[in-house]
């Protein structure tokens, strides 16, 4: 049988495009865990997931705030991947934007990524050091955004096989992040400590991005070709 003649795929397909921005989103995810990860290791101090906001990270200055002796000498690592994260979901969003169903929340969920995408680069761009008020608005932007976007989401989700499975997990994390955030304002923090709420808003949408993206790359890709026509005996 010619390669031509093969059968074609069956079952719920997506654009190669897709492809494209799931693999963006599950970079800017990983690199800006990784530059997490590698900037508390450049602490000389103890930094803790407890007790220390993640943006402590990109404070270019070494002072003392109310919470404790903030120093980040790698603070460049974490503003950087903060922003790269930013980039990539805003252009990996817009790719992935055919893997749902053309209604309006689909226009809305994706387009609240992006926004929490722009919020991301904010908090690269503004240290809370040296700009306090435009970082805040920023890490708010990028809190509220990202997890209203998955509970959109999840509705864009319904009656779309691509997605099975997937729906009640999105709206799931989408409602974690937000009650966080609630708690997180109202300084109810628990046994987590303001760090740890801090890190229950983003986990989340960090954890929706890298299981979302690898679950697309699992779904077969097409992209439009042209036939050989058949020759006329």
């Amino acid at each position: 049988m010619a390669a031509s003649d093969a059968p074609a795929p069956t079952g719920p397909l997506v654009h190669r495009a897709v492809h494209h921005g799931a693999l963006l989103i599950l970079a800017g995810s990983l690199i800006f865990i990784a530059g997490m990860i590698v900037t508390q290791l450049g602490w000389t101090t103890p930094y803790s997931l407890l007790h220390n906001y993640i943006s402590d990270l990109g404070a270019v200055h070494c002072q003392t705030w109310s919470h404790g002796y903030v120093c980040s000498p790698w603070h460049d690592v974490f503003n950087a991947t903060i922003i790269v994260l930013g980039i990539f979901v805003i252009l990996g969003v817009l790719l992935i934007s055919s893997a749902f169903p053309p209604r309006g929340t689909r226009t809305v969920g994706l387009g609240l990524l992006a926004i929490a995408g722009l919020g991301s680069i904010g908090v690269g761009l503004f240290p809370e050091d040296v700009n306090l008020g435009a970082h805040t608005i920023s890490a708010a932007i990028a809190f509220i955004a990202g997890n209203l976007g998955l509970i959109v989401l999840s509705l864009a989700m319904f009656r779309d096989t691509r997605w099975d499975g997937y729906r009640s997990f999105t709206l799931f994390l989408g409602l974690i992040g937000l009650v966080a955030l609630v708690l997180f304002e109202l300084k109810i923090w628990g046994a987590l400590g303001v760090g740890g709420m801090e890190r229950l808003i983003v986990a989340p949408l960090l954890l929706w991005m890298i299981v979302a993206a690898i679950h697309l790359l699992r779904v077969p890709a097409y992209a439009p070709r042209i036939l050989p026509k058949s020759s006329s005996s």
